[in-house]
């Protein structure tokens, strides 16, 4: 089977099940295929590991040794993930992919916005969050809190795969910078709150803000962001993502300053069309040094490239967590 070159839409990603270039563990979810990416599941059990590592040529599994691995979590009746241990999580989808097409990997957006650092790992390849072609084998999620120690099921999905058939061809870029006026009821953000309670993943609006956030209000159109501290801002700039193309966001460069913008990149085909504008939320992280963040200072940029095909049910068509947001949370919360 042959695609056109170009990001996988969902009914390819569909086409590509059925001919067992993706296999999964149990019976698709509802809506696990999304416009442009397939999400992950995560399986029964974790590793709790003393570091994070990268197989490098060889299989995930023959790295689990008694040095590597605390202790196993079975998650079977859910467990919780604490907040600064690294998990390695075996995933219930697997690949066997065919010549010419290639996958990469992003936490939903859902997970970014609770500071959860996912990545993906394969057998032999020896970076994260990519799949070259003619790969055949198991995938696995890195799994690290951050801020929110969280409780974690076999299906929960914290992260989300796309498919390129053929090379990276950008088409274009779009650099956006952050929004610190005043948004919503005066407020230009929300800081994380150290030792909260619990996070639920499965819980979709199950968790109240105050129990989690501190609201940050508008103070001369800039914000001092604290060392290690996490934070959700917003976009000065509208996105939109046209339905004949895919898009992701990436760091425009390392010195920009002392913070990271995003965890969570990938823009789905029909994000913000049809009238709906939308603003990109961003995931904060301050590093070393307390650092000024100024209204309009750049701070990413979105890579935009063609689509394959036109997805089938562009994004915000069956409803949407994030179609139209502006300053917004994750969905955990009410």
């Amino acid at each position: 089977m042959d695609f056109p070159a170009g990001i996988l839409a969902d009914h390819q990603i569909e086409a590509a099940l059925e001919a067992g270039f993706i296999h999964s563990g149990a019976p698709l979810a509802p809506l696990q295929v999304q416009p442009a990416s397939l999400d992950l599941r995560l399986g029964e059990k974790a590793y709790r590991l003393r570091a994070s590592f990268l197989p490098n040529g060889r299989t995930v599994e023959d790295c689990l040794t008694d040095d590597i691995v605390m202790h196993e979590v079975d998650l079977s009746d859910g467990a919780v993930l604490e907040t600064g241990c690294v998990y390695l999580v075996p995933l219930q989808e697997s690949l066997a992919l065919p010549a010419g097409l290639t996958a990469t990997a992003n936490p939903k957006s859902s997970t970014g916005r609770v500071d959860v650092f996912v990545r993906l790992t394969a057998d032999g390849v020896s970076r994260f969050d990519g799949v070259p072609e003619g790969y055949e084998g198991p995938l696995y999620a890195e799994v690290s809190p951050r801020t929110f120690s969280v409780l974690a099921r076999p299906g929960d999905r914290l992260l989300q795969m796309r498919f390129r058939s053929g090379e990276h061809q950008p088409t274009h870029s779009l650099d956006f910078s952050v929004h610190l006026e005043p948004l919503q009821d005066g407020l230009i953000g929300y800081r994380a709150r150290r030792h909260a309670r619990v996070l639920d993943l499965s819980k979709v609006g199950g968790h109240r803000i105050a129990d989690y956030w501190e609201p940050v209000y508008a103070q001369d159109d800039r914000l001092i962001l604290d060392p290690d501290e996490f934070y959700i801002l917003a976009s000065k700039e509208f996105v939109t993502i046209p339905v004949d193309r895919a898009a992701e966001m990436a760091p425009i460069a390392p010195d920009l300053g002392e913070f990271r913008a995003h965890y969570a990149g990938f823009f789905d085909p029909g994000f913000g069309c049809e009238g709906v504008e939308g603003r990109a939320v961003l995931e904060v992280r301050g590093r070393d040094v307390p650092f000024i963040l100024e209204h309009g200072q750049p701070v990413g940029r979105l890579v935009y490239e063609p689509m394959s095909e036109l997805p089938a049910k562009p994004y915000g068509t069956e409803g949407s967590n994030y179609q139209g947001q502006g300053l917004k949370l994750s969905k955990h919360f009410a």
